[in-house]
């Protein structure tokens, strides 16, 4: 299926437990549709969300809202049945918001084209952690909710580790030849994986940061802005030529093209609450939802089982930071910035 936006969107997320998806699109519309096999998808809410492009989306509370955020800083929570808004934050960051994720029932998690990265309590409704994590544009996040870990990956060419027990940078790695663009976590949590620039995937063991452990350079020959995990051995990567890939991690294999956006750059990847399709996102002003089962069904639905890696974790590993300076050029272009109205108490007040 897919459905024609009538601009580029940055990124999508689906229901938790409904046939809808969401996307964010650059002209800072939100739109919301419903989806179902063989039938044409259907638009339920367009909403002028920001005032700039809508960088990320995300529902929260049960499906009840979707949370997007903004270059023009500003963070909105809409109601899902209305498209009314909420609650919405003016100054949430002191620079254009780039990435949105989910942490847990009452927890975000965004983070910024300076490297702040921030989580909010929607329940306490207010910013319960601030972490000055990179010096460039935060691209992706993924959390280990075992050790209530954040890990950021940054246009600095740097991985993060930033503690919310303790509320402080943990680790970061040294930085790489390029940028990072996106990060999962593998191998039951002892395998952490990023996406960069130039295509070659870095993989780094839990607990030993400074360095990744091993390199995947056979993937692309351009960079992997998305990556999405289908089981603890598999990933499902979206390059900027547009190829939609299934990989093997340890060993380290392409196993199949599974789609395509032509060549239009793939901005982002999601599965539906089923698993049932996958959602791709382009340069190509397309959302694309494709039948998951179809997608695997010549790659094989199981791997032989992998030799485990010892996990290195430890709460007490404590490394202290320092952020060199440095002057990198980054994939993600400067947009205008609003106006600081320091007014990050009053979020989510009326969720």
């Amino acid at each position: 299926m897919e459905i024609e936006l009538g601009k580029n969107a940055f990124d999508i997320d689906f229901h938790p437990s409904r046939d809808l998806i969401t996307a964010g699109l650059i002209d800072g519309n939100l739109h919301l549709y419903r989806y179902s096999a063989n039938v044409k998808p259907q638009r339920l809410l367009k909403v002028r969300a920001h005032t700039e492009s809508c960088r990320a989306v995300r529902f929260i509370n049960d499906g009840q809202a979707i949370v997007t955020c903004s270059p023009d800083k500003s963070i909105l929570s809409t109601d899902v049945e209305t498209g009314s808004a909420i609650a919405r934050l003016e100054d949430a960051h002191s620079a254009a918001i780039n990435r949105l994720i989910n942490l847990s029932e009452a927890t975000i998690a965004t983070g910024d084209d300076e490297g702040c990265i921030k989580v909010w309590d929607t329940r306490q409704r207010t910013c319960c952690n601030t972490f000055a994590a990179h010096q460039e544009y935060v691209s992706d996040m993924c959390y280990a909710s075992d050790s209530m870990k954040l890990l950021g990956t940054s246009g600095d060419g740097t991985l993060s580790v930033c503690n919310l027990r303790r509320n402080k940078v943990q680790a970061q790695s040294e930085f790489s030849e390029d940028e990072l663009l996106s990060v999962v976590l593998m191998k039951n949590g002892q395998k952490v994986i990023c996406g960069s620039q130039t295509g070659t995937l870095l993989l780094y063991s839990w607990g030993c940061f400074q360095d990744c452990s091993d390199r995947f350079v056979d993937l692309s020959p351009n960079s992997v802005d998305a990556l999405l995990k289908l089981d603890e051995d598999r990933i499902i990567t979206g390059s900027e030529n547009g190829l939609i890939s299934l990989v093997g991690i340890l060993p380290n294999r392409i196993i199949q093209p599974i789609a395509e956006h032509s060549e239009y750059p793939v901005e982002r990847l999601a599965f539906s609450h089923n698993r049932k399709f996958l959602g791709s996102i382009a340069h190509d002003e397309t959302l694309k939802l494709w039948d998951l089962d179809e997608l695997l069904q010549d790659s094989g639905k199981t791997l032989t089982s992998q030799d485990t890696v010892a996990d290195g974790d430890s709460d007490e590993m404590d490394l202290e930071i320092s952020h060199p300076k440095i002057n990198k050029g980054t994939k993600r272009k400067s947009e205008s910035k609003g106006t600081d109205l320091n007014s990050s108490g009053s979020f989510f007040a009326d969720l």
